[in-house]
């Protein structure tokens, strides 16, 4: 809880509360992560080159002592921090070593596979993961990069859990650490952290932040003021915080008008003040503050529905407030918390014909928004256990091959020449007489061709990641109209052993329509 304290009775005081959904625990390192749980493990081992043979007699004439790099105690500790050890993500420790922290920190910014949730969930995994920093970088530039390319997704509670594991009360690392917190609703740690050490952060409005909710109002009035004096502070800034530090005195002075991208503490400064912002044409980062629900029901839907199409949350997350209460108005989003709740009725009731056609009714709208692979997940196990028919079974075949069942349905009789197909993917062995350049890339994917040379020495030369981020990158090209580069990108991915991401991902591009911009 974030308890935003202004001054007392004479000093105008003003309390609002925060409520948001609890931070993950360090401790707990698969709760930050819900989504990654069911997916199976897979091995991802960098291919084995063969050593070379050197017909050169063992001989020297001078000896060259190398330049010696001295790293401080403890920074390889921090910058190699993750949730995931090796043994859950099968991921090697050396996965990143290699590589220029510059380099991953530029493919991870330019990475865009949010249409495709397998790359997506192999996203999380790869910046959550326990490796090694990269070689040239003693600092934390790298995690730097994955902490807010989790913020960046909307995926606050694994990227506070991220901090936590890093030590974040640092120079390098306190302005992620202060925002995550302030997101989270719990700003009361980097508050300590910067009143104990000042020099932790240049922006004067978060110490004079920290200082009112220490309720050290002298030190905030007078920080304050010299602020404004000296112009060290945007004059938006200055009036929010005198706002929060005496709301009665400025209580007739106009509250600025919200920018278009405010920052985290702007945000938070105006709803401590009473002006709380919609987050709906805000970054994700900020939909993450309406999942506890006080911003009222439909926002938490939004929310929730912006993050799970992300995988920023689980599905199951996201059928829990769906479920949470009874819709009251139609249409829109009201539509589909009706068919979800109907949905989960029909399978209840036993009744196999109520179950598939609400199964149907609620696949089309989960269509609508793009969160087919949360529902799949969701429904799958449920409805393999129906008896369907005709185009009823091809729906049930469908949304399970979306789903982590999706093995299962490898084994359903269809006539249908796009789910055959699809099902050959499921199982590893796609065969096709079709002519469609998406079903031909993925079949060459899967028969071993064509896995790219430059991709592969980067595995064998200790660069697995960046390949790795770099195959992802093909392959989400690929989903975007361009088949050769998804072909290249799956073929590599099954190279070095992640199967399971790339029929997943094959399978998405084959089932989901890609034709909106979600």
């Amino acid at each position: 809880m974030l308890a935003m304290v202004g001054k007392g009775a004479h000093l105008g005081g003003a309390l609002l509360v925060i409520a948001l959904a609890g931070t993950v625990q360090a401790s707990d390192p698969l709760s930050a992560i819900e989504w990654l749980e069911k997916r199976p493990k897979q091995v991802v081992v960098p291919l084995v080159q063969a050593p070379r043979v050197i017909d050169e007699p063992p001989a020297a004439i001078t000896i060259t002592t190398p330049e010696v790099t001295v790293t401080p105690l403890g920074a390889p500790v921090r910058a190699a921090a993750g949730l995931l050890p090796s043994s859950v993500t099968g991921l090697p420790r050396d996965l990143w070593s290699d590589s220029e922290a510059g380099g991953l920190g530029a493919l991870l910014g330019a990475l865009d596979a949010e249409r495709l949730p397998a790359l997506q969930s192999l996203l999380y995994t790869l910046l959550l993961a326990e490796a090694d920093p990269p070689y040239d970088t003693q600092s934390s530039d790298f995690l730097r990069a994955r902490v807010k390319k989790l913020l960046d997704l909307g995926a606050v509670d694994p990227a506070s859990a991220l901090l936590d594991r890093a030590d974040p009360a640092h120079l390098d690392l306190f302005d992620y650490y202060f925002d995550a917190a302030l997101l989270n609703g719990d700003a009361e740690a980097p508050c300590k952290a910067l009143n104990r050490n000042p020099a932790l952060s240049r922006d004067l409005a978060r110490r004079i932040f920290c200082d009112v909710r220490s309720e050290n109002w002298d030190n905030a009035a007078l920080a304050l003021s010299t602020a404004d004096a000296i112009g060290a502070l945007e004059p938006m800034d200055v009036a929010l915080l005198e706002h929060f530090l005496d709301p009665e005195l400025f209580e007739a002075s106009p509250v600025p008008p919200a920018p278009a991208r405010p920052s985290v503490l702007q945000f938070r400064l105006y709803e401590a003040i009473g002006e709380a912002l919609p987050t709906a044409a805000l970054p994700r980062a900020f939909a993450a503050t309406d999942l506890g629900g006080d911003a009222g029901w439909k926002a938490q839907l939004d929310a929730a529905e912006r993050l799970a199409r992300i995988g920023a949350i689980s599905e199951n997350r996201l059928l829990g407030i769906y479920t949470s209460r009874i819709p009251s108005a139609s249409g829109g989003i009201w539509d589909r918390v009706e068919a979800v709740q109907r949905l989960e009725t029909a399978l209840a009731s036993g009744d196999p014909a109520a179950a598939l056609k609400q199964s149907a009714l609620a696949w089309d709208k989960m269509k609508e928004v793009g969160l087919e692979v949360p529902f799949a997940t969701l429904f799958s196990e449920a409805l393999l256990r129906l008896p369907a028919s005709g185009a009823n079974d091809d729906m049930v075949t469908r949304i399970t091959l979306l789903s982590p069942l999706y093995e299962q349905a490898a084994q359903r009789e269809t006539d249908d020449s796009l789910l055959k197909f699809a099902q050959g993917v499921a199982v590893g062995a796609p065969e096709t007489q079709s002519e469609q350049a998406l079903a031909i890339a993925i079949l060459r994917a899967f028969s071993g061709e064509a896995v790219p040379q430059f991709l592969s020495e980067m595995a064998t030369q200790g660069r697995l990641g960046e390949a790795i981020l770099r195959a992802m990158s093909l392959t989400a090209t690929g989903a975007a109209g361009d088949p050769s580069a998804a072909q290249s990108g799956l073929a590599f991915l099954r190279s070095v052993g992640l199967e399971d991401t790339a029929r997943r991902t094959a399978l998405q591009m084959l089932l989901l329509d890609f034709g909106d911009q979600r």
